[in-house]
């Protein structure tokens, strides 16, 4: 007499399927829900001001390091303080309803809360300065940002796609007169070649 039925011999089928398709679904549901939205690529934050980068890049042709101007010497882009802002603003549409808030800032003394939409993990260490002195342009990690009305996160900003750069960095290097130029493409680099330059691949290099 047979104790137990034939279909409990797909049990161990059904045990294994189980078992790898739980555990797939919650390291998906896990990253999808619990990975902050500035690490995925096209995270589009809203800003407190609508600050357009086509018209200000774009139209007219502001080079970046107005805005940000110390990233060629310091690890951080920076975020343009509202005496920037007011530079232009004081005298260009000085009525205008959409920079109530720099206005209100310059006047408060309290800076806009602007929103970070490119932000590493705390332990991971990144300087600006070191890859535009190595001729890295903006547009690299940035991607056409003299394009976006709204600026969005072009590149994942992963460990694995920056170790792809740094294994192989000359695709991605330009001259260094160039590196704010978002139109700049390798075929206007007449009789230029690419330096040797060798970025860290160890460990140690990002994560001090």
């Amino acid at each position: 007499m047979q104790i137990f039925p034939r279909s409990l011999n797909k049990l161990p089928l059904i045990l294994g399927g189980v078992g790898t398709i739980v555990p797939a679904v919650l390291i998906g549901a896990i990253w999808y829900f619990v990975t902050p939205k500035n690490f995925q690529v096209g995270y589009e934050p809203t800003q407190p001001v609508p600050y357009s980068h086509r018209l200000h890049a774009g139209q007219m042709g502001m080079d970046c390091r107005y805005c940000h101007a110390n990233v060629e010497v310091s690890a951080k882009a920076m975020i343009p303080a509202t005496q920037v802002c007011m530079g232009c603003h004081a005298l260009v549409k000085t009525e205008s309803a959409r920079l109530a808030p720099v206005r209100a800032s310059w006047e408060s003394g309290k800076p806009v809360e602007w929103v970070q939409i490119h932000k590493l993990p705390d332990h991971a260490y990144f300087n600006h300065s070191a890859h535009l002195s190595a001729g890295v342009g903006c547009s690299t990690c940035h991607g056409r940002i003299d394009k976006m009305e709204v600026v969005r996160q072009d590149q994942p900003l992963s460990m694995g796609w920056c170790l792809q750069c740094h294994r192989d960095p000359k695709p991605n290097l330009r001259p260094k007169d160039q590196v704010t130029n978002m139109e700049w493409t390798p075929e206007m680099a007449v009789n230029w070649t690419a330096p040797d330059v060798n970025p860290p691949q160890h460990c140690s290099g990002c994560h001090r």
